[in-house]
């Protein structure tokens, strides 16, 4: 990074950028473990001259526990692409206006999670939906590790409340569906014949965003034929900025699926990503009658659900990385 030239690339400065960030996350907590380790070793041996040190010893020993903790968790995160950033996308599905709703519930969790976590966020694509909410969003989180927190979030989230669009009070239940994938960069070894086997679409671009924005065909479709991916973006006023942009979300899912495929824990995910409804849910969030949230797989669950949706979602992806290693040991 202190070459002559390297910030003249922003583009290809920034992947470098990020992987630094993502090695000081793993090393500074290590070196801090074993300087406290070594504090610890002659803290205990004062304890032992004087009784007075005993609580002092008793809570460097729990501060020092809950860093190991962190750092075995972050030890899980050692796929070839945890330490990428990560592109997420929601897509409202059943339930209507209130899965709309429900979508952009989520949307904004996800961003108050990176915010908390000092990630940055980018809005990649965002189609609102005429009543409430969204249709879908796609937006780009920048982190340490964020791939590698944030793969555990594709399926289907599930929502229980009383409905603000129902006039009789009912309760209604709503889905939104989460994919993952992570954001490539330059050196990224996927072949794509952009010419034979992508289709481009062009329209106007919806929502708000500026006259010039409605009024051209500045968004982008790319439909990739032998998978049938399909991504899309409009958040740009330029067409080639949404050309680009939606060029790298489809490298990056078909770079998730090729992951999906050569793990074995994801293949059983990958077989099941197409289902909608009840049954296939990863993840349970009720406002009626309790208030609650529930992950589907781990058992995991937290009590407030206006804490979740505020973006304190970390405990599930730390629970989520130990069940997967529970997961490959009965494998």
């Amino acid at each position: 990074m202190a070459a002559p030239g390297f910030w003249d690339n922003q583009e290809k400065a920034q992947p470098v950028v990020g992987r630094l960030k993502s090695l000081k996350s793993l090393i500074t907590p290590m070196q801090d473990a074993v300087s406290s380790a070594e504090d610890l070793t002659a803290l205990i041996e004062m304890a032992e001259e004087d009784d007075s040190f005993g609580d002092e010893v008793a809570a460097e020993v729990k501060r020092l526990d809950m860093v190991v903790e962190g750092l075995e968790l972050k030890a899980l995160l050692s796929g070839p692409n945890d330490s990428a950033g990560a592109i997420l996308s929601i897509n409202a599905r059943d339930g209507g206006t209130d899965a709309n709703d429900w979508a952009e519930m989520m949307l904004r969790m996800y961003i108050q999670w990176a915010q908390k976590n000092d990630y940055t966020t980018e809005l990649l694509d965002r189609n609102d939906n005429e009543e409430a909410g969204i249709n879908s969003a796609a937006i780009a989180i920048r982190g340490p590790m964020a791939y590698g927190y944030l793969k555990g979030e594709t399926g289907l989230h599930r929502l229980v409340r009383i409905s603000p669009f129902n006039s009789e009070g009912k309760r209604q239940t709503s889905f939104a569906a989460v994919d993952v994938s992570p954001e490539v960069t330059d050196d990224v070894d996927i072949e794509v014949n952009w010419d034979k086997d992508v289709r481009e679409d062009t329209y106007r671009a919806s929502g708000a965003g500026g006259q010039h924005v409605n009024k051209t065909d500045s968004a982008i479709r790319l439909t990739h034929h032998p998978s049938g991916l399909v991504v899309q973006c409009q958040n740009e006023r330029s067409q080639h900025k949404n050309r680009a942009t939606a060029r790298k979300m489809l490298l990056a899912s078909l770079l998730r699926e090729e992951e999906m495929k050569r793990e074995a824990e994801q293949a059983e995910n990958y077989q099941s990503k197409a289902r909608v409804g009840f049954g296939s849910q990863i993840r349970n969030y009720f406002l009626h009658p309790d208030q609650r949230v529930k992950d589907a797989r781990t058992g995991f669950s937290m009590g407030n659900f206006h804490n979740v949706l505020d973006g304190n979602i970390q405990e599930f992806f730390d629970s989520f990385l130990r069940w997967r290693v529970g997961q490959d040991e009965k494998q």
